[in-house]
């Protein structure tokens, strides 16, 4: 898990990267405020279609095929910002990148949910949503800092950083074995969509979709009123400041995750999306008022709101669908992320032909507090339905933990004087327990079970001649322990 979690860090601050290097993009190339925000915005755009396409076929493709390609794909991107001479490599290489992150994010889940065993799955999708804020706060952070103290070609130098971060990217990524489905798992055909089941839609789109986009459009406003607050508000040309800000804002939101409090998911959601508009007015109104605490306080606020709402956002995202459905459900969660980024330097764009940058952003603001008081009421509702499915959750393992516990005590006898049942079944109560092969060759050698046995193997029955299969393939393998080695519970 934890070399996936470092591929997943690299690639996320790949997407981020360029944040820094805007505004000398625009000085280079006389590029006016227009072209500069379609250079924003050209990326999530093809981002979008890419991750929906990917995340309906990736696993037909080939999980780990897609994911090499990916990266190869966004090396393939910093190679074109690197020898970029012209305005029309920036989008070429803006264009990559998009379809690099959307194909990685739209196969990432499901491959890192293939590396873990089933009860680390949450675990997992939590400490991977935490990567992805900080890999998008410390990118923007590692460029900034390069670009403000190597002076050394600014527009080349710190593509050079990020080319060797891909390539071990991609080296960790060879480590990793494929998992992949065998051909008669794998659907025949699949339909691109969103993939999000009829069970959960309502649920889903208000208190997981809604929530996400909203995070991220807030976040979206922030990272485009740094600029200003650099010259504005802290008065420095320091370029490693406005890293460092997007760092505290991303990077801090992934450590607020692990404040246990509240500890109740939807009021954690609650209080969450709360702070998050708070923060977000707070720093529009620092920008308004050149106030350098506000600022700080802004972001600290906002930092922690944006990282409970997307914390719970993705555990919703992963928990209410069922296991096969999970991975196409966090890729549709991811695509509501992104297109959240999309509004801000549209909506600026657009409001700002007409109005004041500064009034834009409050129309923006407004936009987002509507939805967070939708989401607030409807959190009533969801309330009342999350508390339903967790009972139902935890009566079926209070019912299989019962049933293992029996099942355990109905083999706890005396070697030669087990019943016919005894010596003829093993059963493990939990649905998706691995066998253990070792165990059950021990139990065979002291006499306790029939190597004839029917034996529950996960979620299915293995018969006579299955087992007899797996035993001669354990045989022919591996070392068969002694019956007097200790047994591995």
């Amino acid at each position: 898990m934890k070399r996936m979690l470092w591929v997943y860090l690299i690639m996320s601050c790949c997407a981020t990267f360029i944040t820094p290097l805007f505004p000398l993009y625009s000085e280079h190339y006389q590029m006016n405020s227009l072209q500069i925000t379609i250079l924003f915005a050209v990326y999530a755009a093809i981002l979008l279609p890419t991750l929906l396409v990917v995340g309906a076929k990736g696993s037909a493709w080939g999980l780990k095929r897609v994911l090499r390609s990916s990266i190869w794909i966004s090396i393939a991107s910093t190679l074109l910002f690197l020898g970029s001479f012209d305005v029309w490599m920036l989008y070429a290489a803006r264009i990559l990148e998009g379809i690099a992150y959307g194909s990685f994010t739209g196969t990432a889940a499901a491959f890192l949910i293939k590396q873990i065993s089933p009860n680390k799955v949450s675990t997992a999708i939590k400490l991977s949503g935490a990567t992805v804020l900080i890999g998008f706060g410390l990118g923007p952070a590692i460029a900034g800092l390069i670009l403000q103290y190597l002076h050394l070609q600014p527009l080349r130098v710190p593509y050079w950083f990020l080319l060797v971060m891909l390539i071990t990217s991609l080296v960790i990524l060879e480590t990793l074995p494929k998992h992949e489905d065998s051909l008669m798992q794998k659907p025949a055909k699949t339909k691109i969509s969103l993939g999000v089941p009829n069970s959960i839609r309502s649920h889903f789109w208000s208190f997981v979709a809604l929530p996400i986009f909203t995070v991220f459009t807030i976040q979206g406003i922030a990272l485009s009123l740094i600029p200003s607050f650099i010259r504005n508000v802290i008065h420095t040309s320091n370029l490693a400041f406005s890293g460092i800000i997007v760092l505290l804002l991303l990077g801090g939101g992934a450590l607020a995750q692990f404040v246990p409090w509240p500890r109740h998911p939807v009021s954690r959601m609650r209080f969450g999306i709360l702070l998050l508009a708070i923060g977000s007015w707070g720093i529009v109104f620092s920008g308004l008022t050149a106030n350098l605490f506000l600022v700080w306080a802004s972001i600290f606020i906002q930092a922690i709101g944006g990282g409970w709402t997307f914390q719970v956002a993705l555990r919703f995202a992963s928990q209410l669908p069922k296991p096969e459905e999970r991975p196409r459900v966090i890729s549709a969660f991811y695509l509501c992320a992104y297109s959240g980024f999309i509004i801000p330097p549209i909506g600026v764009g657009v409001l700002t032909q007409f109005f004041s940058l500064n009034f834009s952003l409050i129309i923006l603001n407004l936009f987002a507090a509507l939805i967070v008081i939708y989401v607030l009421i409807y959190s009533v509702r969801f309330n009342r339905y999350y508390s339903k499915v967790t009972d139902e959750e935890n009566q079926a393992k209070n019912e299989k933990t019962l049933s293992s516990k029996e099942a355990a005590a109905s083999f706890e006898t005396v070697p030669g004087t087990e019943t016919s049942n005894q010596r003829t079944t093993l059963s493990y109560a939990e649905k998706n327990a691995d066998f253990d092969f070792r165990k059950a060759i021990q139990e065979i050698k002291r006499g306790t079970l029939h190597p004839k046995a029917s034996l529950e193997h996960g979620d299915r029955i293995m018969n006579d001649r299955e087992f007899r299969e797996v035993l001669r393939t354990v045989i022919k393998n591996g070392k068969i322990p002694e019956a007097d080695e200790p047994m591995d519970d």
